[in-house]
């Protein structure tokens, strides 16, 4: 039952309901976003580098980017294991392994078995930041799935910024328990989580695809205000459904094959969006924070207290994201946002190069500013945009591609990060800038629009459903007129696109590109 209550108590529907699941649901990527933040801190304590024997920057590299080597393994595998036991089986089970992770690296006795318990927690965090996003985009309707995807992204960092102020008040604590508690309270996170997955509802557009049609509609009708015989939770069903039908129909594998093979464009979309949230250098901050405020002057539990400040700001940069994603769209964040992040990180490398006394509050102000602008754009759209633009039968295993993608390039960085700090010091950060100007540059010529789009409708954005029927209508003339010019004619889209070439620059920037603009919704009785 789509309730958040059993039974005869009131149960939630419509919005309540929606906001619910989205609020609990959310606690899946605060826990990463947690996981992400917690050993920042926890590696620049006295009593953790001592307990450890003073780390080397490989030792430390490891022991923070471990994680992501679970994360990865877990994240390609949780698109078949979504299919299989549904998104809410895959939510708890993550949860599950995050918090027996989190129990090792707690109670560990040496650096193998925080590697260890890293390895774990990571493999709980692939499922869930696989699994959420996929889960949320299946219960938002088209005109709130971005806010909502948002949200949960602020929830994400939330996470992070509620890690850096835990690892400040413990480093208070003149004992091993200043680094050891922060981590125990992944333990407690990751148990509520487990608990709460068990009342949540299963995700609508699963239960039909594997047809448990009566338990979706009842999800649908609770989610559209309880009533079963509601003609939008109805109509929504049966796009649903039909969509559903028409992709057996048509024999479309599930395969990985199958799907690289038709979304080859939409899956490499999914992975660049990814693999760039990586590379525009979040994680130099969200890993290394007190380390990067350590080499721009700033000392000690000072490093830590000004990491603390700019999560707080970080947070807050999430929040306009949850307006605009709807009404700006996807494209116009993006890059805005990876123009204003290339600007801070060539100015903080600037201010590290020069080394002036202003530099520990110069750095310090344009780590914020690459944050807030990071929070508000290439932050939340990378976990929105992928499940959106994949069709249901093959949107967990895209999903966990692009996931996968974003864990492997987390690697990446947070296992060379440390080296290059040493090694290249100050260019570390226009480095990254370069990767910021690269971004704007894909958004700008390969990224689709998407916003208001249905699920069920995305092919249109990708004029899939044009060429599929240029190609049914060729295949009909040439039977028929076997020696047509037409027959013998290459194929082109059925709506020319002109719209690039009759708007400015400002309008390409900001009002979409082709396939958004020529994007109709489906109306009543057209197939």
């Amino acid at each position: 039952m789509a309730s958040l209550f059993l039974g005869s108590r009131p149960r939630l529907v419509g919005r309540p309901l929606l906001y619910s699941i989205s609020a609990f649901a959310s606690l899946g990527v605060f826990l990463f976003g947690y996981d992400q933040g917690v050993m920042s801190g926890v590696i620049t304590g006295p009593h953790f580098r001592k307990y450890f024997n003073s780390p080397g920057p490989v030792e430390v590299g490891t022991m923070v980017a471990v994680l992501e080597i679970g994360a990865f393994i877990t994240s390609i595998a949780a698109g078949q294991i979504g299919d299989i036991i549904g998104r809410r089986g895959t939510l708890f089970a993550g949860a599950v392994v995050f918090g027996i992770g989190g129990a090792v690296q707690t109670f560990t006795t040496g650096l193998v078995l925080m590697v260890i318990g890293r390895v774990i927690s990571g493999l709980g965090v692939g499922l869930l930041s696989t699994i959420v996003p996929i889960y949320q985009s299946e219960i938002s309707p088209p005109n709130h799935r971005g806010a909502l995807a948002c949200m949960e992204f602020t929830v994400n960092v939330l996470g992070y910024a509620c890690s850096v102020w835990m690892d400040y008040f413990c480093s208070f604590i003149d004992s091993d328990l200043s680094w050891r508690l922060p981590l125990f309270i992944q333990c407690v996170i990751g148990a509520i989580l487990a608990g709460g997955s068990l009342i949540l509802p299963e995700s609508p557009r699963w239960l039909i695809d594997v047809d448990r049609d009566d338990e979706g509609m009842q999800v649908i009708a609770d989610l559209h205000g309880g009533d079963p015989e509601d003609v939008m939770a109805k109509a929504e069903f049966s796009e649903i459904k039909a969509r559903v039908i028409s992709e057996r129909e048509s024999g479309e594998g599930r395969t990985y094959e199958s799907m690289w093979r038709r979304y080859q464009r939409r899956i490499l979309l999914a992975m660049s969006s990814q693999a760039f949230a990586q590379l525009n250098g979040i994680n130099v901050i969200s890993y290394y924070a007190p380390r990067v405020f350590e080499a721009a002057g700033w000392v000690g539990r000072d490093a830590i207290l000004m990491t603390g400040i700019n999560a707080i700001i970080y947070v807050l940069s999430t929040l306009p994201t949850w307006y605009l994603v709807d009404h700006w769209g996807r494209r116009s964040i993006l890059m805005s946002g990876a123009a204003i992040m290339a600007i801070a990180l060539g100015a903080t490398g600037w201010f590290m190069y020069i080394d002036i006394p202003q530099t520990p509050k110069a750095v310090v102000i344009c780590v914020i500013i690459y944050n807030g602008f990071f929070g508000y754009s290439w932050g939340p759209i990378p976990w929105l945009y992928p499940p959106e633009i994949l069709p249901l039968t093959v949107r967990a295993k895209g999903v966990s591609l692009s996931t996968a993608t974003n864990w492997a390039f987390n690697f990446l960085v947070g296992e060379i990060t440390p080296y290059l700090q040493e090694v290249i010091t100050w260019k570390l950060y226009p480095m990254h800038g370069f990767f910021c100007v690269c971004s704007f540059i894909l958004v700008y010529f390969l990224y689709p629009e998407t916003k208001g789009v249905p699920l069920e409708e995305m092919d249109r954005v990708f004029g899939e459903d044009e060429r599929e029927e240029a190609l049914e209508n060729e295949s009909e003339v040439t039977s028929l007129i076997p020696n047509s010019p037409r027959g013998r004619r290459s194929l082109s889209p059925l709506r020319k696109d002109t719209t690039l070439q009759s708007t400015g620059l400002l309008g390409r920037l900001f009002g979409g590109t082709n396939s958004r603009a020529l994007y109709e919704p489906i109306a009543g009785g057209e197939e």
